[in-house]
Formats: C-alpha cells, structure tokens, sequence
C-alpha cells in the first residue's frame, strides 16, 4: 500500500495491517502457511512444466483430480505430506521441494 493512501485511511481512524495482524497468527503459522503455498505453487509449476493435466497428475498420485486441485489452490484440508508425495512423484528431488521451501 502507497504511504500517502496508508495515512489517509490512518487518519480516518482505519488500522492498517496484515492478514497475521488480523488472523492474530503467530510467526509459526505464518511460516507454516508460507511454506504450503510454496509446495503448492511449485506442484502447479511442475505440472504445467510438463504439460500434464490434473487428471494426470490424480493417476500418478492415485488421488482425485478434485485432490489436484486442492492441492494447487492451497486447500487447508491438504496435508504438507500429501503436497511433498505429489512433488516427488512428479520427479522433483529432496533438493528441489527444499528449494520451493526456502
């Protein structure tokens, strides 16, 4: 948000914050839910790298394709287990799921 926008709505009695700020999350869930939407984004990536389907992807996983999408759209309800799984299936490497953490 630009400084200028930030200090009208501040002066308007607004609090400007982050969705943490809000949530009352804590640095652990916050990393935590970095960290799965890092994995998602990077088994969305790799998919469309190799120009697989989620269907596809569901077949090599051995899940739904409605699990795919999920997975791809950082569902609370995916396990960060089901996310590692599916990248590794994909051909990712423990270097490169560690890389789409960091």
């Amino acid at each position: 948000m630009k400084a200028a926008k930030r200090k009208k709505l501040e002066e308007k009695g607004w609090k400007v914050g982050s969705a943490a700020d809000f949530l009352d999350l804590s640095p652990e869930e916050v990393a935590y839910i970095e960290l799965k939407h890092a994995l998602s984004i990077s088994l969305k990536e790799r998919r469309t790298k190799k120009k697989l389907s989620q269907v596809d992807v569901a077949k090599i996983v051995k899940t739904s394709q409605s699990r795919v999408a999920k997975m791809e759209a950082g569902d609370p309800s995916v396990s960060v287990d089901l996310l590692v799984k599916s990248l590794l299936a994909l051909g990712a490497s423990p270097k490169e799921v560690a890389k789409a953490i960091a």
